[in-house]
């Protein structure tokens, strides 16, 4: 979590140019009324009207503490207004500014600078932003080059390890799903995303569980490897860091159960359909797990939890059954 002097640091003042669709008048459009102004600067957000052409793609210049000027952030041709609004002001790309001016951010040291930002693409879940595309151009001032700089924001994300020992063995559950852009089928630790910005990685954890294993976990027994890692880390996982900002924290779950417990999980069909989710169980002996997915949750998780158990800091695991 930022210190609440580095996010002091990170906030920014947007000024949108925006394009009138109406012709040019001979008198002064009348203000705004007070309460609109007020509610823009609670936005940190300073509307104003430019003469540029109706084809032009829209652009806002942003303050970023660090950055050597204002930063240009315009978006890529035939990207509507409304998408580029809501791609500016999400939590994904502020966050990301963030990143920029934190302990081991881009800015600190002064070497590199962001020069412009180019939103290229913008899905979203509802209201909510859930993935963003953008290009950032920044400059290695002593080689005067560019680094590379192309960003899939997605945000933070979970998983769990869910550990069930039956009968004297130690299983995993794991998930099978399609996987669109690898075009195939995975076996996976039960993960999911943030829905918002008030960062509950713990209960979010024991919702996805529930949502695509059916299985009711208590918060209180969850243990979190990631947090096991140096602070230097910031605590996450970082899957992709060369492409994708997204930060996963990784759980573990360790309870006893029979084994008819086990053969109803096996093949169990579940996840939330009209969402997408095409979801079969899989249990497969803990000992077998390392080689039989190359998710990267779930490998890391094995690699956090072994390394956890080899130094003795993981708390007993809970008596109660599952």
């Amino acid at each position: 979590m930022a210190l609440p002097a580095a996010s002091a640091r990170a906030q920014c003042l947007l000024r949108f140019r925006g394009r009138s669709p109406l012709p040019r008048l001979p008198l002064p459009l009348p203000s705004p009324p007070a309460t609109t102004r007020a509610a823009s600067r609670r936005r940190g957000v300073r509307m104003a009207s430019s003469d540029a052409s109706a084809a032009a793609p829209p652009s806002a210049t942003v303050e970023v503490p660090g950055a050597a000027a204002p930063v240009l952030v315009v978006g890529a041709p035939g990207l509507p207004e409304a998408d580029f609004r809501n791609a500016v002001e999400s939590s994904l790309f502020k966050q990301w500014l963030r990143n920029l001016q934190s302990e081991k951010g881009v800015l600190t040291y002064g070497r590199l600078s962001l020069t412009r930002v180019l939103i290229q693409g913008v899905d979203t879940f509802g209201k909510r932003v859930g993935f963003l595309k953008f290009k950032a151009d920044i400059v290695d001032e002593e080689t005067k080059t560019k680094v590379p700089g192309i960003v899939f924001a997605r945000g933070p994300a979970v998983a769990v390890l869910i550990l069930l020992e039956s009968k004297g063995e130690t299983y995993a559950v794991l998930t099978e799903q399609v996987r669109v852009p690898v075009g195939k089928f995975l076996l996976e630790l039960p993960a999911g995303m943030l829905d918002d910005e008030k960062g509950d990685f713990v209960g979010t954890a024991v919702r996805e569980v529930e949502e695509e294993t059916g299985i009711k976990l208590n918060i209180e027994d969850m243990v979190d490897l990631t947090a096991l890692l140096d602070p230097a880390t910031g605590g996450r996982m970082l899957p992709s860091p060369g492409g994708c900002d997204e930060e996963i924290g990784l759980f573990l779950y360790r309870g006893r159960v029979d084994e008819e417990t086990i053969r109803s999980l096996q093949g169990k069909e579940t996840g939330l359909r009209d969402h997408g989710e095409l979801i079969k169980l899989r249990v497969v002996p803990y000992s077998q797990l390392w080689r039989s997915t190359g998710d990267a949750k779930a490998l890391s998780a094995i690699a956090l939890y072994e390394m956890a158990k080899r130094e003795g800091l993981l708390p007993h695991p809970p008596s109660a059954n599952l």
